[in-house]
This record gives C-alpha cells, sequence and structure tokens, in this order.
C-alpha cells in the first residue's frame, strides 16, 4: 500500500535542493556570465585602461586603440603608417568666422570641423545621420581667414582639428581628430526625424561640456601682432 502524504509535504520537498547542488548551480552561472572584452592595443595586444593612447591609421583615416609604449613610435612620424593622436582639447576664445565667413562655406548645418590633410590641403567635414560627411567646396581662402591665431597656425595637420559649433552660442576648440570621430558617431546614433531632435541636441551639449572640463584653463587664442 503507497504511503499518503499531504500536500505541503509534497510542496517543501519539491522547493529545497541539496546544498551542493545548490553551490555547483551558482558556479556554473557565475562562470557561464559573459565579461565585458578587454580593449587591447591594437599594435602589440597589450590590455589597456580606460584611459589609453590613439592612432591615426593614415590610409584608411580609422583610429586604433594603442598603448603608451606603442603610441610613443608614431609621435610626429609624418612618413610613416601611423600618426600618434594628441590627448590636448583647447578652447578659442577672441576668434571666430563672421557670418558671412560661415555663409560662403555653403555648411548645411552650423556644426562642423575642419583639418589640414596631409597634401596641406583643409578640408570641412559636419556630421549627419549618415555619418561624416565631407564638403566639396573648397577652402583655398583659410590662411586668410585664420590670419594671426597662432593656435590655429600650430594645429597638427591629420590629426587635429578646428571644430566650430554656431549652435546658438558659437564655440571654436581645437582638438584631436578622435574626440571629432565620437561627436560623429554621437549625432548619428541620437539623430531623430528631419531636425534631429531634442535628444540629439542635450547630447551635443553635453559633449561640449566634457570637452569645456577637457580644455580647463588651456583654453584661450593667441594673437600674432
Amino acid at each position: 500500500m503507497t504511503p499518503q502524504t499531504n500536500g505541503e509535504d509534497v510542496a517543501e520537498e519539491s522547493v529545497h535542493e541539496p546544498v551542493g547542488e545548490r553551490e555547483s548551480l551558482s558556479a556554473l552561472k557565475r562562470f557561464a556570465r559573459v565579461r565585458p572584452p578587454v580593449e587591447r592595443c591594437g599594435l602589440c595586444a597589450l590590455p589597456l585602461g580606460e584611459e589609453h593612447q590613439h592612432l591615426l591609421e593614415r590610409t584608411s583615416r580609422q583610429i586604433e586603440c594603442a598603448c603608451d609604449a606603442c603610441a610613443i613610435l608614431f609621435d610626429r612620424q609624418e612618413d610613416g603608417k601611423y600618426l600618434r593622436v594628441p590627448r590636448r582639447v583647447r578652447r578659442l576664445v577672441g576668434f571666430r568666422f563672421t557670418d558671412l565667413q560661415w555663409e560662403q562655406m555653403m555648411l548645411p548645418i552650423n556644426l562642423a570641423f575642419f583639418l589640414r590633410n596631409a597634401d596641406g590641403k583643409i578640408v570641412a567635414i559636419y556630421p549627419s545621420p549618415a555619418g561624416a560627411i565631407e564638403s566639396a567646396l573648397g577652402l583655398d581662402d583659410w590662411d586668410e581667414l585664420v590670419a594671426g591665431c597662432r593656435l590655429l597656425g600650430s594645429m597638427e595637420p591629420e590629426v587635429e582639428a578646428l571644430l566650430v559649433n554656431r549652435v546658438g552660442e558659437p564655440v571654436y576648440f581645437v582638438l584631436p581628430i578622435d574626440e571629432c570621430y565620437r561627436l560623429v558617431g554621437l549625432i548619428r546614433m541620437k539623430w531623430r526625424g528631419l531636425s534631429g531632435g531634442t535628444e540629439v541636441w542635450a547630447a551635443v551639449a553635453g559633449f561640449l561640456a566634457d570637452l569645456q572640463r577637457k580644455a580647463g584653463g588651456d583654453g584661450g587664442a593667441e594673437w600674432l601682432s
């Protein structure tokens, strides 16, 4: 004759697992968790911290993460495969394009960055929902536009740019090219509809505030006499 058990006894036995099994199951769950990938140097594979150096691959214009030891090998190597991207951010004070000068550039938005290519040509690039777009218009009078601003004259070709934001109060920064790429990615990710939406411009404002923090007290254009 089968022994009778009440419902409470059955329920109690079903929810209690042996201690050993519970510990084994917890260990398996911990082991199965996906660990965040470790960012590594693109040249030597050394693990990198959150703050690390960047290199610009000159042909593809791709950014490569690098450790300090590898990055220093490409510091100002004008004929090398890579260029070390500087980390300084500087805000320009006392310099700005006039409305007429900006209109003559015929850029579709009031946000763009300008850099000097390896051939010495200045190009204007602006962010869009599709990514970075290079303006087809020439800037042959660039030297006249920035005449007297020592800071702009000292920008490192290919790896430093002038960022101009004329959305609201105009601000001007000389910054590393990887920061420009970060802004392009931010706008591409946040853009909504035809005008971008409030979220994207709030993100741009946060980006600019971060640049100001990085610039610290180093902002300020120097003017030649």
